[in-house]
């Protein structure tokens, strides 16, 4: 069962400087990591400070599925453009390999998406995040047929949509991406050739962008069996509420593929698996606060939060009103929410050695 934290949260729980932070080259004071937080399990993230742009390595492994909640943020001036590769782990079971271009033109970061991070199992990220577009305005105006018209309106201040891409990591992109996280050097050439590796990286994703600028969106076509399927995850979920299986686990029981069913369930319910399992936890804590029996600390932890501060945030988000306000306007009822389970965690491998897939 994953636990849930909010986006500011789980962002201070990183950022945080304390007795933990190292910084591994006394030459250059923008380049320190983080490690992960023993509540949540092991790992780092480590940052790079570079001429307009921001490096982050980020190699981790969680003890539990970890669900953080979206929010309505300021961002920050590196936060609007990230050019990002997930080696391995990412946010679902089966995105290996994947590379994207996040690219927001909001002044707040509302709407995203909520997310899932998997635990028990390691999770390699690089990912390249710009100051302003101005890095990339000589490399797009002059090339506008080889990119996506969006990313041209984005530079001319045309557009206030927000773009996204995601795609393989190309065989081209493997080396960069070892050399970026298998950096020998320090001070200035450091700083220098990963700025160029940077730059390489961000070429080869707009070069696959141009590729894939003239081909047509795929599709998934959903049969009445896979539909029937679906419906059928959906009931497992409510059934096995207090111990809801993985997205794997849950794939094999309705005899689906995890990528079909994570893409089939938002196509057929306007939300994803763990977005549903969110939606019926909140539902769930309303019965258990109108049952009167547990503390609101006590409900925050049984569907999944560990700060209390977070669950109240989230109530208000669904229902408009505080937990505590909710449970003084409605009469008692009795439900049995019955117990939690959490997964073990096996620690991650700490060596790094990247090869293009054959």
């Amino acid at each position: 069962m994953a636990n849930i934290i909010s986006q500011t949260d789980y962002n201070i729980n990183w950022q945080q400087i304390n007795e933990n932070t190292q910084y591994p080259d006394e030459y250059h004071t923008g380049d320190f990591i983080n490690y992960c937080p023993e509540n949540l399990g092991k790992g780092y993230h480590r940052q790079i400070q570079l001429r307009g742009i921001r490096l982050l390595i980020i190699d981790e492994q969680f003890d539990d599925d970890l669900y953080i909640e979206s929010e309505d943020i300021q961002p920050s001036e590196y936060d609007k453009i990230e050019f990002g590769f997930n080696l391995s782990g990412s946010y679902s079971q089966n995105e290996c390999g994947q590379s994207f271009l996040d690219w927001s033109n909001q002044d707040q970061m509302d709407g995203r998406e909520s997310f899932v991070i998997f635990g028990n199992k390691r999770r390699l990220k690089v990912d390249i995040h710009l100051k302003s577009p101005d890095l990339l305005k000589n490399f797009i105006i002059d090339h506008r047929k080889k990119v996506p018209n969006i990313l041209t309106d984005f530079l001319e201040n045309n557009s206030k949509e927000d773009f996204f891409d995601s795609n393989i990591i190309t065989p081209e992109m493997y080396l960069p991406l070892e050399q970026i996280i298998n950096c020998p050097f320090q001070g200035i050439i450091k700083c220098i050739y990963l700025e160029s590796k940077c730059l390489e990286l961000i070429a080869l994703k707009l070069e696959q962008l141009a590729q894939n600028n003239e081909k047509p969106a795929k599709k998934v076509i959903l049969k009445k069996d896979d539909i029937e399927r679906i419906h059928a995850a959906k009931i497992i979920l409510i059934r096995d509420i207090n111990h809801p299986p993985t997205l794997i686990q849950l794939a094999r029981q309705v005899g689906l593929n995890d990528y079909k069913l994570k893409i089939g369930f938002h196509q057929v319910f306007g939300t994803t698996v763990f977005g549903y399992l969110h939606e019926q936890r909140m539902e769930l804590s309303s019965q258990l606060l109108i049952e009167k029996r547990m503390s609101i600390k006590e409900i925050a932890r049984t569907v999944g939060y560990a700060n209390q501060g977070s669950f109240a945030a989230a109530f208000r988000k669904r229902f408009g009103v505080n937990p505590k306000y909710y449970r003084l306007e409605k009469p008692a009822v009795s439900i049995n929410p019955g117990p939690f389970l959490r997964p073990s965690c096996t620690p991650p491998s700490t060596s790094v050695n990247l090869r293009a897939p054959v």
